[in-house]
């Protein structure tokens, strides 16, 4: 059974990732049609983390998600 948790920080991410304006920080926009905020690559460039482990994050991965204790 899928853990409710991990889709609402998916959720959280996607929600917070489309308010950000590439305009405002340092990407520019090009001719290419944008979905509303920065793309996986640049916010994942912005986190400091790979773009991989910033979508496994999206994803709500339980290995990602998983505490090491």
């Amino acid at each position: 059974m899928p853990d409710p948790s991990r889709s609402e920080f998916g959720n959280f991410l996607r929600s917070r990732r489309a308010k950000l304006n590439p305009n405002r920080l340092v990407f520019p926009t090009g001719e290419d049609v944008r979905a509303p905020g920065l793309r996986r690559e640049e916010v994942a460039e912005l986190a400091g983390i790979g773009v991989d482990w910033y979508i496994r994050l999206n994803k709500g991965e339980p290995s990602i998600l998983r505490s090491h204790d």
